[in-house]
């Protein structure tokens, strides 16, 4: 029973894998669909005029062998009338002998309807009865022809012929009353159409044969055109893949002046043409990250020395005058986020040249974690933000550089209360035996349709006013995100409008999947996941 269930199980899935292997090779073939369409099509209308040309032929033949047969039968008629009206039918033996002689001569005579048996029936006798031939003259007339010609009808009827051995034929049979002086017999005409039969199969096989004939020439036609068609689309794919691929100097082989031909004469324009751009802007994005680095290096130093000053005025503020002193604490300002925008720039041209190196080592990400809180908790205070943390109890080790994880946070911590509306900001860590996840989340003025997918690009504001207001260079997603790549994880972001936002950073121990979704469970604050770690600085929700 076990082992039936299992046979049928696996069955099933092999169906499975074969019909869905059947529908992949559907899609992705146009000459399959075209030629699978032609078939059906083709072969539709082939049964169509096939159906419709059968028809049309057997009606004909049954329509000239009735003519014909009907035609037999009224001068067969007009002669047994002749012969048998003037005989005393009362005299048994004179009108047996009468009737046998007219169905003889009517046998003799030739007919265009063909071969047939001929009998003679007594109507007031039905039991009596005189044939030629070999058929059974009493079993293959119809009743209801019989009651016609009772009823002084010609009348006719399509029927099997009986022969005494027990084999039938499909036949014609007519009739038509004879009266004599005191009886009222019927002559019948039995006509086998067994040759009609034969021609009618013989013009079956002949039309299945051409129908499947024209199939197969249709279908090779529509194959052969559909390749011609599809061969330079699939060279077209082929040189389109390789150039996504970067192989920019590949280009489709041109040959004619059909259609095809200024397709991939146009296909070779648009190639060359990205080539180009693709040149250009590479050569620009390469001058871009040079002139950045080489800016960003060059203003180290005349930087230092005016911090040196800066500092210098800052600490002697109290001995100026109030506009001058308020002049050096701007400056002291200014030159603390022209520093921050400097050092952004700098990380963001090692991405760019590659030269970014990874130190990691073990660390418990919660010691990270409250590093961070108590550098933003001033930040988390001026906006009247409260920080809450959900951490586990267990260690969360992780293979990670330390001061990369610490500003990715810092970032996300930072980002989240100047966004969040002095509400709540929380952040929850947890981790499986392959990752640590940590995500930030606020309850401000959240993402809009589509923003979750522009957070990370450099410079990229979804309020320019708020920019204004908080500062800031705009690149510290972008380098978050970069960081997060290169320890082999990755930065998801979630927001809604007036619901906040959540971003969630993956750090991957080993091989596995994310310990947290990137989507709350709910838009109203979360609880922490378990019991907060004792850190300095941490406050438990």
């Amino acid at each position: 029973m076990i082992g039936s269930i299992l046979r049928r199980g696996r069955t099933a899935r092999g169906f499975g894998r074969v019909g869905r292997a059947a529908a992949d090779r559907w899609q992705r073939s146009l000459q399959l669909r075209v030629g699978a369409t032609t078939t059906v099509l083709v072969g539709l209308l082939a049964l169509v005029l096939g159906f419709t040309l059968l028809h049309q032929i057997s009606r004909g033949l049954l329509d000239a062998k009735l003519r014909a047969a009907q035609q037999d039968a009224s001068n067969g008629l007009e002669l047994a009338r002749a012969q048998l009206k003037v005989i005393n039918d009362t005299d048994p033996d004179a009108l047996a002998g009468t009737a046998q002689r007219v169905i003889i001569d009517l046998a003799r005579r030739g007919s265009p309807a063909g071969l047939f048996d001929v009998g003679v029936v007594d109507l007031e006798s039905p039991g009596t009865s005189w044939s030629a031939g070999s058929a059974e003259l009493a079993a293959s007339v119809p009743s209801d022809l019989a009651r016609l010609v009772d009823s002084d009808n010609l009348a006719y009827a399509y029927g099997p012929i009986l022969y005494p051995n027990g084999s039938q034929v499909a036949g014609l049979v007519l009739g038509g009353p004879i009266h004599t002086q005191h009886r009222t017999l019927g002559l019948y005409y039995l006509f086998p159409l067994t040759a009609e039969r034969s021609t009618l199969a013989l013009i079956q096989r002949i039309v299945l044969v051409a129908g499947l004939g024209l199939v197969l020439f249709v279908v090779l036609i529509a194959v052969l055109v559909t390749r011609q068609v599809v061969g330079p689309v699939r060279l077209a794919a082929g040189t389109a893949r390789r150039l996504a691929d970067g192989h920019l100097e590949e280009r489709m082989q041109v040959s004619g002046k059909d259609d095809l031909s200024l397709l991939a004469r146009s296909f070779n324009e648009m190639a060359g043409s990205l080539q180009q751009q693709i040149t250009k802007l590479e050569e620009m994005s390469r001058l871009q990250r040079r002139f950045t680095s080489d800016v960003s290096h060059e203003l180290r130093t005349p930087l230092t020395t005016v911090r040196m000053a800066a500092d210098l005025l800052f600490s002697q503020r109290e001995d100026f005058a109030p506009e001058v002193a308020r002049s050096a604490e701007l400056l002291h300002d200014e030159l603390g986020r022209f520093e921050a925008l400097l050092t952004d720039l700098l990380e963001i041209s090692r991405y760019d040249a590659g030269v970014a190196v990874l130190e990691a080592e073990p660390v418990d990400v919660r010691l990270l974690v409250g590093r961070v809180a108590d550098a933003v908790r001033t930040v988390a205070e001026q906006h009247g933000s409260e920080l809450l943390f959900g951490l586990p109890a267990e260690p969360a080790i992780a293979e990670v550089d330390p001061r990369r994880v610490e500003r990715v946070l810092r970032n996300l911590l930072v980002n989240a209360i100047e966004h969040g509306e002095g509400r709540p900001v929380h952040l929850t860590l947890s981790r499986t035996e392959s990752t640590v996840a940590v995500t930030v989340r606020d309850h401000g003025v959240g993402l809009r349709p589509g923003e979750a997918g522009l957070v990370f690009n450099r410079f990229w504001r979804a309020d320019p006013s708020r920019t204004r207001r908080t500062g800031g260079t705009g690149l510290g997603l972008a380098i978050s995100l970069e960081d997060a790549r290169l320890h082999g994880g990755w930065l998801h972001a979630w927001g809604r409008p007036g619901g906040g936002a959540q971003f969630r950073l993956t750090l991957p121990i080993g091989l596995g999947g994310r310990p947290l979704a990137i989507e709350p469970a709910a838009v109203e604050e979360p609880t922490p996941v378990e019991e907060p770690v004792p850190a300095a600085g941490l406050t438990a929700q």
